[in-house]
Formats: structure tokens, sequence, C-alpha cells
């Protein structure tokens, strides 16, 4: 497998996908790239939205194809806004407006309770109907902060306060949220598969 098809438009994972991927020589190319369109994510759950999505990239492409499905979960709020992370306010503006939005609003649901963690669910389909697709999970635990910080990242990362080291997922160098974030861990399982 020397090319595969990331089933998202989401800048920021199409960089730590090719990031992550990088030791196996595999070349990852955005689903943009391929003029093919966002797949729907009506599930409820991560891994459903993962399949679908890694399947309609591969039906369009004809190549093998990725996909995650990721959000943060956080506790004082039953786990939401888990699968529907990216539009918990809303699905107008630009990534950066819903980002910012999310955020905002994020910060105004929560009391004192902070407790949170980032889950990631990632799907490897060699064909659109690929009968064994390879699924790997991570999770990443931590606690919302007060205040975004950090320039680094995308999504929630200002606010996810990483309690080992006192950041958050946006002040942490890019090569360390690799290694340590859901989404690296899910990857790190992923490449253990493949090998």
């Amino acid at each position: 497998m020397k090319r595969i098809v990331l089933a998202s438009n989401n800048p920021g994972k199409l960089r730590e996908m090719s990031a992550l991927l990088q030791p196996l020589g595999v070349e990852v190319l955005a689903q943009s790239a391929l003029a093919i369109a966002e797949a729907e994510e009506p599930h409820d759950s991560f891994l459903e939205n993962a399949l679908a999505k890694a399947r309609h990239a591969s039906r369009a492409s004809g190549l093998p194809a990725l996909a995650d499905d990721s959000g943060l979960c956080v506790d004082a709020l039953g786990g939401a806004p888990g699968v529907h992370s990216a539009y918990f306010a809303g699905r107008e503006g630009s990534r950066e407006e819903r980002d910012a939005r999310n955020n905002a609003k994020l910060l105004a649901s929560l009391g004192d309770e902070r407790k949170a963690h980032y889950r990631c669910v990632m799907a490897l389909v060699r064909s659109a109907d690929d009968p064994e697709p390879l699924v790997a999970e991570g999770a990443w635990h931590g606690e919302i902060a007060r205040a975004p910080r950090g320039a680094n990242g995308f999504g929630y990362d200002p606010l996810f306060l990483v309690a080992e080291c006192g950041l958050t997922a946006a002040e942490l160098p890019e090569a360390e949220k690799n290694r340590i974030s859901h989404r690296g861990q899910a990857a790190a399982r992923l490449l253990a598969a493949l090998r």
C-alpha cells in the first residue's frame, strides 16, 4: 500500500496523519485533492462514522482509505460533545469560526467539573467493500482549561489541558502531541497492525 486517501478535508488531520504514517513510506492524499466530497456522519458512534467515511472515500477514489472519527468527551456533559464535536455550536462559518464558537460554548457550559478525554477511532479499508477493515482506537485523558492557551493544533486543543505537563494540547510541540494524543495512540496501533 503506497497511497491512501485520507477521508477528511481537515488540514490539521492531514498534517498529523501524514507525519504519523511517514515511517511506512505511505503517501497520504487528502480526499479534497481528488475532488471527493465529505461523507455524511449520521451515526451515533465514532466507529460507524469512521467506517462510513473510509468506505465513501475508497469508493470514490478506488484507493485504500483511512478515516478517523474523533471528538472531545466531557464528563460533566455526559460525554458530549462526543461524535458531534465538530458542530457542537452549529455548522455555519469556516472551520476556524466553528472552532471558536465550539470552544466558547464549551466554556459557557462548564462549572467546576473539568474532566474530559479525547477519543479517536481509526478505520482503514483496502477497498470500499473490505470485509475486514483495520480498526484502532485511542483515548487521551485531561481536563478543560479555564481559558484557551496556545496556537498549535485545532478544534478544542487550546482548551484541552494535559495534566502531566500542565500545557494545553495547543501548547505542545507537534511531534509531542502526535506521540501522546488520542490520534497518535490510534495511529500507532494501526501502524503496528499494518506491519
